[in-house]
């Protein structure tokens, strides 16, 4: 009796470990040192835990060339608590992200807030991603529109 009793809390034990540390920090996977505002066309929106991502076209100025990026956000129902809906992004909506880049170099953000530019409005509130929210608050100048 005894020993199932502690096989079953070890097992209980390793199931929470492996899920706590399969979840990243920001620093982890973000550069605070590198924000970055980005302005384009939503073309995907994954409503998923444990974090939401949105994948927006944004067309370099000088080039032309269009390129596809990955926008980290919170968990849904932390966005939901701020107003957000699983409608609140939609495909082929132009939006603009203030983010932190990926540290590995792909084209990826962590979205601090997210303006629907066509009007000039955030869905819900001024989006905190919930894992940055310990990252610094400026903005920084790297900027694609």
């Amino acid at each position: 009796m005894i020993s199932s009793k502690w096989t079953v809390l070890g097992a209980v034990a390793l199931a929470f470990c492996g899920r706590a540390s399969a979840h990243h920090s920001f620093s982890a996977e973000f550069d605070a040192a590198k924000p970055i505002k980005l302005t384009g066309i939503v073309t995907k929106v994954e409503w998923t835990n444990p974090h939401v991502w949105f994948y927006i076209n944004v067309k370099d100025p000088d080039s032309g060339q269009v390129t596809n990026w990955g926008a980290e956000m919170g968990p849904p129902h932390g966005l939901q608590r701020s107003g957000w809906r699983r409608e609140s992004l939609q495909i082929g909506q132009e939006v603009s992200i203030d983010g932190f880049l990926a540290r590995n170099g792909v084209k990826r953000v962590n979205a601090r807030s997210v303006t629907l530019t066509a009007t000039g409005g955030r869905p819900g509130q001024t989006l905190d991603a919930n894992s940055s929210a310990n990252s610094p608050t400026d903005t920084g100048t790297n900027q694609l529109k």
